[in-house]
């Protein structure tokens, strides 16, 4: 019980800081609705399905990595990582509690541009909702642990990037299947083994990274 405290106080710090600041989230929701717009746009009127699909993907994306590189700003600039490595709780509730926030934040984001993407391009298919549901716990589970690992460069804006986005390939890959193949069940069956194998592996690899 004391865990789960430890994770639901720490998760409960980042969504109040970002609805202080508004720093986070009106970037990201700003970003995911410029792209839709600029591709609905941009795109011929015989585009395929595949295409406008993976086009969202590509603006989930980056989306996602837009509220990643600020995911450890505050922790970074008043040195409260250090303050929480050396608190007497258990060193994943920081990575659990964290990707809880930013899986938030990407939720709220996608409430805005998958409604976006259903105005501009066609109706919303519950595959493509359940890839992106599946797809957000992937993104957090990776995403946070990167950030913790950037966050400690001084080139952490570019860092984090060349290290997100070969690992996230896959979820791509798993998304735009699930949405657009006649059988999504593999797809979707592969988004959650990813999302398994690898939030396994950042809860159990958080603490080494932050004591590095």
């Amino acid at each position: 019980m004391r865990y789960v405290a430890d994770v639901a106080a720490l998760a409960r710090k980042d969504i109040l800081l970002e609805l202080r600041s508004r720093d986070t989230l009106p970037a990201m929701l700003l970003f995911v609705v410029s792209a839709l717009v600029v591709f609905h746009f941009a795109l011929p009127a015989d585009t395929s399905a595949t295409a406008e699909t993976g086009l969202l993907w590509i603006a989930l994306l980056f989306t996602a990595l837009l509220g990643l590189v600020r995911a450890f700003v505050a922790e970074r600039e008043q040195r409260v990582l250090d303050g929480l490595v050396l608190a007497p709780c258990d060193r994943s509730a920081i990575w659990l509690g964290k990707a809880i926030g930013v899986l938030a934040f990407l939720v709220l984001a996608e409430v805005v541009a998958l409604p976006a993407f259903a105005l501009f391009f066609g109706p919303l298919s519950w595959e493509l909702v359940a890839a992106v549901a599946l797809a957000d716990v992937g993104l957090a589970s990776v995403g946070t642990l990167l950030a913790a690992m950037a966050a400690a460069s001084r080139a952490r804006e570019l860092l984090l990037p060349l290290l997100f986005l070969p690992l996230v390939i896959p979820i791509v890959v798993g998304g735009v299947g699930a949405s657009v193949a006649d059988h999504p069940g593999r797809f979707l069956a592969f988004l959650g083994l990813y999302d398994a194998v690898f939030a396994i592996l950042s809860w159990a690899s958080f603490e080494y990274v932050v004591t590095e």
